[in-house]
């Protein structure tokens, strides 16, 4: 699992997510997937990294406020974004400021956050544009999905889409969790800490920013079971929400699966 990350410094949480195996015994092509926070921070030999990897698509899940913030140092030849959702500033930064937070407090911020984000308007349209935009890509094109943390809308659209390949549930679940590997969740948690106290004025312990740094199963399984709930299976939720009929994962296939 940990050979598809890349350990950038600057770029946080870049990975491959090919190379995972189907139900019907094929294999995801590697080199044509990948994942990521975003390219603010970006040095120099990073990004000239990043343009080896020939990553002609791009679809950047930010909210405009965020692109606008966090300015990025690179982004593919075609790169679809959204206006939609623009904030003030980010959600769970209000969510912190507004009310005492504790644990348990902003676990549920966040497992609510997972039961709306499938359904909000401009995540469905870049999700739309992500499958659109795979369906055209050349043989020797790459495409990336990024948004900030690279971990809770990314991450969605990342099971999301190996899901449509042929990917079983588990293995979506253990792809979304090496996220907190791939970004040094651990590691980079004191800092953040450190960043969001200053930011709010307040002296929280680290297990309060925890959900807002890393993920965690319960996140994902939430999305999912939100998904059955309103659609009745993630299949149906990509074919009537996103717009993906069975022609469409069919040429999915074709272009993103290896059959021995």
């Amino acid at each position: 699992m940990e050979n598809r990350v890349i350990n950038f410094e600057s770029i946080r949480n870049f990975r491959d997510f090919g190379g995972y195996p189907t139900t019907d015994g094929g294999v995801l092509r590697t080199g044509k997937l990948f994942r990521s926070g975003n390219y603010s921070e970006a040095t120099q030999e990073e990004l000239e990294q990043v343009k080896a990897l020939n990553i002609t698509f791009q679809v950047d899940l930010r909210r405009p406020d965020e692109r606008e913030r966090m300015v990025a140092k690179w982004s593919a030849p075609t790169t679809r974004t959204h206006d939609g959702g623009r904030e003030s500033e980010a959600p769970h930064v209000q969510f912190l400021r507004q009310v005492e937070v504790d644990k348990d407090r902003a676990e549920s911020w966040m497992i609510n956050y997972y039961k709306r984000a499938p359904f909000r308007s401009h995540h469905i349209e870049l999700f739309q544009y992500w499958f659109k935009g795979l369906l055209a890509l050349g043989d020797d094109e790459a495409a990336l999905v990024n948004c900030t943390a690279g971990k809770d809308r990314t991450g969605l659209l990342c099971a999301f889409t190996k899901h449509a390949l042929g990917v079983d549930e588990a293995t979506l679940l253990e792809d979304y969790l090496l996220t907190n590997t791939a970004a040094k969740v651990k590691e980079r948690l004191p800092q953040a800490t450190k960043w969001f106290n200053s930011q709010i004025e307040q002296n929280y312990s680290e297990d309060v920013y925890w959900p807002f740094v890393g993920v965690r199963a319960h996140f994902f399984k939430t999305a999912l079971k939100t998904i059955t709930e309103k659609k009745g299976s993630l299949n149906a939720y990509l074919e009537e929400v996103i717009g993906l009929n069975d022609r469409d994962i069919e040429e999915l296939r074709k272009r993103f699966v290896i059959y021995s």
